[in-house]
This record gives C-alpha cells, sequence and structure tokens, in this order.
C-alpha cells in the first residue's frame, strides 16, 4: 500500500510525497529540498524515487540536492535542460515508482516538456503538475489554446474518481473566477463552500478527483452549453467552438 501527503514548499508549492509499508518513498516535483528532507527524517523514510513533471523552478530546485544526498532514481521529460533526470520519459511511456505502474501523458501548454503521471488503480491517480488545478489549470508560459486544449481533455478522459494531485493550492482564487464565469452553477457554489470550509481548517483543498473537475473547472467544460450560454450572456463570446471559449476563458483568467 502506497501512502500520499503533500509537503507544502514556498507560498503555495505542494510537493507530493509517496512511501510504502517498507519505507521506500518518492516526491514529485520537489522545488525545496530541505521541506522533503525534513518530512524524511521525521518519517523514517528512505527516498529511492523522484518524479518531474516539467522545468520550473519550483518543481525542480531541490532535485541537486535530493540526488546528493539519497540518490534516487529521478523520472521526468525530454528535456535536456533540466539536469539529473534518470528515465526520460514520453507520450504512452511507463514508470515504476514504489511498485506502482505509472503511464506518462504529454500534456504540453503550461510548458512544452510537461508531463503527467497516471495510475490506473483503486483509486486511479494523477500526478500533473501545473497543467490541470483544482477548478482552473496553468498559464500558458510555452504552449498556445488549442495544444492546452488537448491536454485537459486528455486527463478529462480519466475515470470519474482519478485522484487529482496538483502543484498548487490556488483553489479558492480559481473558484472565484469559475463563478464570475458560470454564475448560476449549483455544483459550483457548493463547492466554494466545501473549499473554504477546508481552509478555514487549514487543510488542503486537493487533492480533487476528475469527476468534481468536470462538474465545476470552466477549463474542462469549454464544451458546455450553459458555460457557453453565460458568456455569451456577459458579451464575451461570439464563437462557441471548444477552442475559442477555452481562449476566451484563459485570457480573462490571466487579467482577472
Amino acid at each position: 500500500m502506497v501512502n500520499i501527503h503533500p509537503v507544502p514548499a514556498f507560498s503555495d508549492n505542494y510537493i507530493w510525497l509517496l512511501h510504502d509499508d517498507q519505507g521506500r518513498a518518492a516526491v514529485v516535483d520537489p522545488g525545496d529540498a530541505n521541506p522533503v528532507i525534513t518530512e524524511l527524517e521525521a518519517r523514517e523514510l528512505q527516498l529511492t524515487d523522484i518524479i518531474i513533471t516539467h522545468h520550473h523552478f519550483d518543481h525542480v530546485g531541490g532535485l541537486a540536492q535530493l540526488r546528493e544526498s539519497y540518490s534516487p532514481r529521478v523520472h521526468g521529460p525530454h528535456n535536456p535542460g533540466i539536469e539529473g533526470i534518470d528515465n526520460r520519459l514520453g507520450d504512452g511511456d511507463r514508470a515504476q515508482v514504489l511498485g506502482l505502474e505509472f503511464e506518462v501523458m504529454a500534456v504540453p501548454g503550461h510548458t512544452l516538456d510537461h508531463i503527467a503521471f497516471f495510475h490506473d488503480g483503486d483509486p486511479p491517480l494523477l500526478f500533473c503538475g501545473d497543467t490541470l488545478f483544482a477548478g482552473g489549470c496553468g498559464r500558458l508560459f510555452e504552449g498556445d489554446p488549442p495544444m492546452m486544449l488537448r491536454s485537459l481533455d486528455t486527463l478529462a478522459a480519466l475515470p470519474a474518481p482519478t485522484r487529482v494531485y496538483c502543484a498548487h493550492e490556488y483553489t479558492l482564487a480559481n473558484l472565484e473566477f469559475a463563478r464570475a464565469v458560470e454564475p448560476g452553477n449549483a455544483a459550483l457554489r457548493q463547492r466554494v463552500q466545501d473549499a473554504q470550509d477546508t481552509r478555514a481548517r487549514a487543510e488542503p483543498t486537493v487533492p480533487s478527483d476528475i469527476a468534481l473537475e468536470l462538474a465545476t473547472n470552466p477549463f474542462l467544460r469549454c464544451r458546455e452549453p450553459a458555460l457557453v450560454d453565460s458568456l455569451r450572456e456577459q458579451g464575451r463570446l461570439d464563437d462557441a467552438s471548444p477552442e475559442r471559449v477555452f481562449a476566451t476563458v484563459r485570457g480573462w483568467k490571466d487579467s482577472f
């Protein structure tokens, strides 16, 4: 059995820590080594694997120190700009981590090298970095709207119970924007209340799951008539193609 815990880093990052009953551990996107080392020592774990989703510093900044301290096997994208990756992976590849098999999915848009890791277990697990957030998606630093929409469509097609482990605590801000996009969404209103209650207890709002994202995340709802109608009523949309809807919502979020 593998347990999963969030390790807070910086102001709003989560580094995901996985560990089994044999004391082996893996971390996802360790932007800072220090909180990881603190957690490993407190739990008496040995770091055997690191998963990297993309090259941004807040996801790889702790990689060199962790490699030096623990000599883990590092799984990540085909990007020569990321030093220290042992197992370079692309779309459709497989990675073994703590006895779990992960399918690698290319999900470019936030960055061109971005990959996600999916384990088809019970429950299914998705480590998606900055591509899909709880209630949102990553900014398009390197890709374009059609590219990001295709990536999100790939993730949206995963099983509904899939647990979505994203890399930031952006949920309340994302949901505030989602309500502006689709104010009539009852499931979204309930999610806002639940997230507010969760944060009031100083608990993470993630992981979420694919079913909840499909019901409330505007970036996964670009084909939903209710969202399209809401954008039209607000005078923000003149073309209802999914690509145009996504570009409209992403552009609005960038300046929200």
